[in-house]
């Protein structure tokens, strides 16, 4: 038995041994690995991250959009990339990456079963379908921001999947898949033109031929700017897209593996958020200068506009290059955005034109210039330069005429735009049903803060004595029983209410209704700019406080008030008193005066 134990014991150690080695071990041939780790891993890496972009443009065009279309807006940046998935598998992929025909489209390859990767890529085919899926995502969604609150959903859904179709990988292909401007030398190595641009012309012909929103511009011309609800929201919405701009840009080399490769993706991190930085500062400086306040709204487009411009050539172009893209890109996209709203009167909420399309284009021209190799600043030799400015028009053009095209089929069929009465409730009910985005999102009522270091009026006028007051000569008629009553309605602002009320208090009123309203007198409300254009008469947040009194003479409440709320500046308020013919309570029955004393139960 003991026998019997020990060499039970000595198997199991021993195959327990034998588990620790490894296959390859017993392998007299191994096979060698086809891909590498490192690459694929980079490449499926920058597909999460171009990816994440999409809760980045959800974010940032819902922030810079009104509130009744914020579910609209979220609906839309979740579709276009759902459903241009499988519109780019089925057919776009293929048109875009296939076999060249002719240099202008690749050869249909339908839900993607022939092409093959090259043999010196370190990734399968799946890892690179989904990496290019994710940036012809990234083209559809730009354009949501430009046709916002005013565009049927059904109608944005079927262009979405048409700009995945065939507008994208046709003019993709021309740069990324053979075709004759990638023959010709034209670079754009993540997607300046290939992917900003392309979304930024389809925004402005959709834009275009949509129209602009109710209460955009007046019949004279002149144009009032309609702000968005969140510039929290879209302050995220832009750090997430800054954040994932180094996937789409860095993971662009497709590759970690050797030193050659590591170089240029440090680089491009760096000529990356260089860009980046000094467009958010340019236009940060830019509109201080123009408006008198930094604008903010424009600097968060500042940002994005130079992750745009240096997408094309932030592999070619020196940390100093990215320094000076960054400059000419935060200018150009204030000026682009104020010619755009203001001169061509084309309406666009979020600046996805100036952002994309304009900014997408000087970049990749810039490249011609910058570059530090081929650059004709740096060679002297124009050639490349003019390459670049070729491809620019080239897609330009293309893009232009297929939009239209499919812009205006929609317009003219289903319809591209929701009816008056919709766009003024808000797509968010008309569209989806939904009330508000915001349901059961209660906000917390602003803090009221004791303004007792409110100035007086100079002479202030003293709180008389409480009396009783059956008529009021000169002001009310008195009721049948002979006391008058009286509703004095009192209008403020709100950092005002709390000592307003202590004062009344104090002189014995029983009761008041407070409400929260809005509006504005002679001053218009607050003068405001929003990127570039002037605020219409903004309603600004109000208390008013009604109290109906008999026992209390009216005209003591006035002049309480008046030495409570007295600034001599805009903003102090008004007070309304009317007769009020009779007041029952509803608890007792009484009527009149009586109905008006508060007596404990």
């Amino acid at each position: 038995m003991k026998k019997l134990c020990k060499k039970t014991a000595a198997t199991f150690f021993a195959a327990a041994w034998l588990s620790t080695l490894p296959v390859s071990a017993f392998a007299a041939d191994p096979l060698p690995q086809r891909y590498s780790s490192a690459d694929t891993v980079w490449v499926l890496l920058g597909a999460a991250l171009v990816f994440f972009m999409q809760p980045g443009f959800a974010m940032c065009e819902t922030g810079l959009t009104r509130a009744k279309n914020a579910g609209n807006i979220v609906m839309k940046n979740v579709m276009d990339f759902a459903l241009g998935t499988p519109a780019f598998w089925i057919v776009g992929f293929g048109l875009m990456f296939g076999t060249d025909i002719g240099g202008f489209i690749g050869t249909p390859d339908f839900f993607v079963t022939k092409f093959t990767v090259g043999e010196d890529a370190g990734f399968p085919v799946m890892a690179f379908l989904i990496f290019q899926t994710v940036f012809c995502a990234t083209a559809a969604t730009i354009v949501s921001g430009s046709m916002a609150e005013r565009t049927k959903f059904s109608s944005y859904c079927i262009y979405s999947i048409l700009i995945s179709l065939f507008i994208y990988p046709v003019s993709g292909h021309w740069i990324w898949g053979g075709g004759w401007l990638a023959q010709m030398g034209f670079h754009d190595f993540a997607g300046s033109t290939a992917v900003h641009m392309v979304g930024g012309v389809c925004a402005c012909i959709g834009a275009y031929l949509l129209g602009p929103r109710i209460g955009k511009y007046n019949a004279d011309g002149s144009v009032n700017a309609i702000p968005g609800h969140s510039l929290p929201l879209a302050t995220l919405g832009v750090f997430i897209l800054w954040f994932a701009w180094f996937g789409f840009n860095g993971c662009s080399t497709v590759s970690l593996t050797g030193d050659e490769a590591i170089l240029s993706a440090s680089h491009i991190f760096m000529t990356t958020n260089m860009a980046a930085a000094i467009a958010t500062c340019t236009v940060m400086f830019f509109t201080w200068f123009r408006y008198g306040k930094p604008d903010v709204s424009m600097t968060l487009n500042g940002a994005l506009a130079g992750l745009v411009s240096i997408t094309a050539g932030c592999d070619l172009v020196t940390v100093p290059g990215a320094f000076l893209i960054g400059i000419v890109a935060g200018i150009s996209v204030v000026c682009s955005i104020e010619f755009i709203d203001q001169k061509l009167k084309i309406d666009d909420p979020v600046g996805a034109i100036s952002v994309h399309g304009v900014c997408g284009a000087l970049g990749t021209i810039l490249t011609g210039l910058l570059a530090e190799k081929e650059g004709w600043l740096y060679c002297g030799d124009p050639h490349f330069f003019l390459t670049q400015v070729t491809g620019v028009a080239s897609v330009i053009l293309y893009v232009a005429v297929a939009a239209f095209i499919v812009f205006k089929t929609i317009k003219s069929t289903v319809g591209l735009r929701v009816t008056a009465k919709e766009e003024i409730a808000g797509l968010d009910f008309e569209e989806h049903g939904l009330p508000s985005a915001y349901a059961d999102f209660m906000p917390a009522p602003e803090h009221i803060f004791d303004t007792s270091a409110i100035p007086a009026k100079p002479d202030p006028v003293p709180i008389p004595q409480r009396e009783t007051a059956p008529s009021v000569p000169g002001l009310h008629p008195v009721t049948p029983d002979g006391h008058a009553y009286s509703l004095v309605t009192i209008i403020t602002s709100k950092e005002r209410f709390l000592p307003l009320k202590n004062a009344l208090e104090k002189i014995g009123i029983t009761g008041m209704t407070v409400t929260e309203v809005h509006g504005y007198g002679l001053q218009k409300g607050h003068a405001e700019m929003y990127r570039g254009a002037s605020v219409v008469s903004r309603l600004l947040p109000k208390i008013r406080l009604d109290i109906v009194v008999s026992a209390i003479s009216p005209r003591t409440i006035i002049e309480v008030a008046k030495q409570v709320l007295y600034t001599g500046k805009y903003g102090d308020g008004k007070i309304f008193v009317s007769t009020i013919d009779n007041v029952i309570k509803i608890r007792t029955g009484e009527e009149g005066f009586d109905a008006l004393q508060d007596h404990p139960l």
